[in-house]
């Protein structure tokens, strides 16, 4: 969508031009565009091959396509259109996989941590610039500059490092959005440093709508999103889905944009909101190649920004500059972190991370320059030292935060595992328990007796579905379940799913099983399959794919699945031909009239399995098999063992049972003895 829409945007500007003549070549804003995707997949590629962060391969694309170098990238506006969906499409996920609650628990980060940072910054650079001869006015402008940090760049490379939930994630995380927020108070006070601007009646007024808008989006976190998320998901359309969740990710963002808070806090917000929901996980997988795609522009345009001519003429300036911005901010934010009671191995990582200048600081960097302010004080000459410098210190961001490592393993060498990296105890993915599991992807008719069975069996599962009333169903009962798309490979990643004990697809659309079961084939080669093919074409195509058990339409789920899972000691080859070849059994209105329980108990009852489940789960064998024509228990009968019917009966209050084996139809009924 967003692409359409700067698509339609510059080709609108390529014909607007007065007496611009048809051709019959590509639009340029195709050729742009096709330029920015062509140059991002090659960025990747290299940095694969030679191991690299694929950030730091945009990056340096971006600097030998852009205008100071090879000149391929001719319109920047457009690739920093794009550049601005990424970060607020990066912010959004981000927010997707926070929510209000772990928010409120880093309160604390944000507003100590932060302030700290930011505030120390600036007064460090002030004394500083006072100290060499710099204006009052350059100096704090300087230090509104160098005190915010790029949150795109530090939480990708969290993200790629799996750090994202440990303290130094928390911490890194907290300190950036107070940055953000501060954004507004800079907007309003580059101005007044130039003698322009409201004055502080005009920031207090700014400041109380930059409020209320953020407390508006907060209650609708709360009262209004979750609703809205839930229709959607019960029309089951991924269009409609996407199509929402993209523009409840754009509308947050231009509504705190409109009361100056910067795009990145308002599209964080709306992912906040989307994690109120039980659809984080879904709306996480389904923005995901999107945020990708504008993300790389994002980098790129970074890139773009440096003029190579400028950093040869003023090699030594640039690398002292970048120098000293780094140097200021590590001890800074060290301090900072430490002054909150964070000990030397968060505070070093995350003074390293946080060591470049920020992507907002671009825009302020262009107000300021434009009301006359200078970057420390340099003039003219200070516009062009500073975007050097931030790019420079933007690219070498992966190898400054790589430092960290190294430093804390000299210092205490005995530490195998530093605090910088120990998750939170909330960390798991999702708070999905996979490992040793049996895994359901769908949750329709079949896995709903699979997983019964598995429950009698005292076998543990989860599901992941992308139903709501099946996930209702599940969590009414206290069950595992996880509301997405398990077709995404990146979902199946951070499930850890090669941990599972098997997975069972039992989704009823022939292309969906076909979908999850390549893509989980790509993601865990070896873990176990079971699924279910309705069509000797369709067992074909599924075994081709790598699922090791596909069953026909005329065994059950359930019983496959108990067949795979349970000891092999249970003797199952007599039950091949069970209850599902024989149709439901129901009662006549004869037996129904003979007590009151029968009239209950009228419509036919599917069994739940093909074995006493209660008997294999303790390694078990039984004689005959009874079904309870109330939920459709079955149980062993009472010349078995343990008597599992009889024992159903009396504790549930289920008196009416029927036979389960082959060539019998009577019933019977505990409390009034009758058979028929």
């Amino acid at each position: 969508m967003a692409v359409l829409w700067l698509s339609a945007t510059a080709l609108a500007g390529t014909h607007s031009a007065a007496g611009a003549e048809p051709h019959s070549g590509p639009p340029a804003f195709l050729t742009q565009l096709t330029l920015l995707l062509g140059v991002s997949a090659l960025a990747a590629y290299a940095s694969f091959r030679l191991r690299l962060m694929p950030i730091i391969g945009f990056l340096v694309a971006g600097v030998l396509v852009g205008p100071g170098a090879l000149g391929l990238i001719r319109e920047p506006e457009l690739i920093a259109a794009a550049s601005e969906i990424g970060v607020m499409l990066l912010l959004f996920t981000i927010g997707v996989e926070f929510s209000l609650e772990r928010l409120a628990r880093i309160t604390r980060l944000i507003f100590l941590g932060g302030g700290l940072q930011v505030g120390l910054t600036l007064l460090v650079t002030l004394g500083l610039g006072l100290a060499l001869g710099v204006g009052a006015p350059d100096a704090v402008f300087t230090g509104c500059l160098i005190a915010l940090s790029s949150t795109a760049i530090v939480m990708k490379l969290l993200g790629e490092r799996g750090e994202t939930n440990a303290r130094t994630g928390q911490v890194t995380l907290g300190i950036l959005i107070f940055q953000d927020l501060a954004v507004v108070l800079m907007v309003l006070l580059v101005p007044m440093l130039a003698g322009q601007g409201g004055g502080i009646s005009g920031m207090a007024l700014a400041l109380a709508k930059a409020a209320g808008i953020i407390a508006l989006v907060l209650v609708a976190a709360r009262r209004v999103v979750p609703r809205v998320m839930e229709v959607v998901a019960r029309t089951c359309s991924s269009e409609i889905f996407l199509l929402t969740v993209v523009a409840l990710c754009f509308g947050t963002a231009s509504l705190t944009a409109a009361a100056g808070v910067s795009l990145a806090l308002g599209a964080f917000l709306a992912g906040l909101l989307v994690s109120e929901s039980r659809y984080g996980a879904q709306a996480l997988g389904e923005i995901l190649p999107l945020q990708i795609l504008f993300s790389a522009a994002f980098f790129l345009s970074v890139g773009l920004q440096l003029n190579l001519g400028f950093l040869v003429g003023n090699l030594g300036l640039v690398l002292g500059a970048a120098a000293a911005i780094a140097l200021l901010k590590v001890l800074v934010t060290g301090l900072s972190v430490r002054l909150l009671g964070e000990d030397g191995r968060v505070a070093l990582p995350v003074a390293l991370l946080t060591a470049q200048v920020g992507e907002f600081s671009f825009v302020l960097a262009a107000t300021g320059t434009a009301l006359g302010l200078s970057f420390a004080g340099l003039g003219e000459q200070g516009g062009g030292v500073f975007i050097a410098a931030t790019v420079l210190l933007m690219t070498l961001t992966p190898a400054l935060a790589g430092l960290a490592g190294p430093i804390l393993a000299r210092q205490a060498p005995a530490a195998t595992t530093p605090a910088a990296e120990a998750p939170l105890p909330d960390a798991a993915p999702h708070g999905l328990p996979i490992a040793g599991r049996v895994v359901f992807f769908g949750y329709g008719p079949h896995a709903r007796l699979a997983a019964r069975a598995l429950s009698r069996a005292a076998q543990p599962y989860s599901v992941v579905t992308r139903s709501p009333d099946g996930a209702s169903e599940l969590e009414g009962r206290g069950a595992s379940v996880l509301i997405a798309d398990y077709t995404r490979a990146g979902l199946l990643r951070e499930l850890d799913i090669a941990a599972a004990r098997a997975v069972v697809i039992a989704d009823d659309d022939h292309d969906t099983t076909e979908r999850a079961i390549g893509v989980l084939r790509t993601v865990s080669p070896d873990v176990t399959v079971i699924t279910q093919a309705t069509s000797p074409e369709g067992y074909q195509s599924l075994q081709a794919l790598g699922a090791q058990h596909v069953l026909l339409p005329k065994r059950e789920v359930a019983a496959g699945i108990l067949d795979l899972l349970t000891p092999p000691e249970v003797p199952r080859a007599k039950l091949a031909q069970h209850l599902a070849e024989r149709p439901p059994v129901t009662l006549s209105p004869e037996q129904q009239a003979q007590c009151d329980h029968a009239a209950a108990n009228a419509g036919p009852t599917t069994p739940e399995a093909d074995v006493c489940l209660a008997c294999v789960a303790q390694g078990d064998t039984w004689v005959h098999l009874r079904v309870c024509m109330t939920c459709g228990h079955v149980g062993c009968c009472d010349s078995s063992k343990n008597k599992h019917a009889t024992r159903h009966a009396r504790a549930q209050g289920h008196p009416v049972i029927h036979s389960a084996e082959p060539g019998e139809t009577w019933a019977y009924c505990y409390d009034h003895g009758w058979t028929k």
